[in-house]
């Protein structure tokens, strides 16, 4: 089992290590996103909606075609890829590097690494339910499937991609700040006296 936990660890480490390298040229956006995105200053959130809202009212101006939009979303992808590692030191001055600063971006690399695991690791249960309890597979998909395609046409695609990429990218924010532990707690709870007084009707 330890032996396992080491391998595990280790190759961990390594793909930490990779994603590091590959991503060396965003270090200084990425430590300011982070920033950014867990609120460490109070003017952070209002600032995120607002620019995200600023981008979906631009989108919503133009009116784009499908393909337009795709090619358009790309198209800034590849700038962006090619002109952040060549201005990012020159804005933030990479000589101001320091320890924290790496480790603080190590840690991002890991915690990327551990959500592509995690999500990984969901696609592998996704198709051992399949294999396994093949009913279950099929019902469950069925109807989560029915239900996205409800809520897809109940709500207009552009603001329901708007209100998805806003709460991802308040997401962050509000675990740092313990604001969803707060409310899945406060859940919890009311579960639990429903739960209760349902037990004490049925005595």
């Amino acid at each position: 089992m330890a032996e396992g936990d080491n391998r595990s660890t280790n190759l961990l480490a390594e793909e930490t290590a990779g994603l590091e390298e590959q991503l060396q040229g965003w270090g200084e956006v990425m430590l300011m996103a982070d920033k950014v995105l867990r609120w460490e200053r109070a003017w952070f959130p209002p600032a995120t909606m607002g620019v995200v809202s600023l981008v979906f009212l631009t989108i919503y101006y133009l009116d784009p075609s499908v393909l337009s939009g795709v090619s358009s979303f790309v198209m800034f992808l590849c700038l962006a890829d090619y002109l952040v590692p060549i201005l990012a030191p020159r804005i933030f001055g990479s000589n101001k590097w320091t320890t924290e600063q790496q480790q603080r971006f190590h840690e991002i690399c890991s915690n990327l690494v551990k959500t592509r695991r995690r999500a990984v690791g969901w696609w592998k249960r996704l198709f051992t339910l399949k294999e396994e309890k093949p009913k279950m597979y099929f019902m469950t998909m069925i109807f989560a499937l029915a239900a996205v395609a409800w809520v897809g046409q109940q709500v207009h695609n552009l603001l329901l991609t708007y209100l998805t990429v806003t709460f991802l990218l308040l997401l962050p924010g509000l675990n740092q700040h313990g604001i969803i532990s707060k409310y899945i707690g406060m859940a919890k709870r009311e579960i639990n006296k429903l739960l209760k007084q349902k037990e004490k009707k049925n005595e």
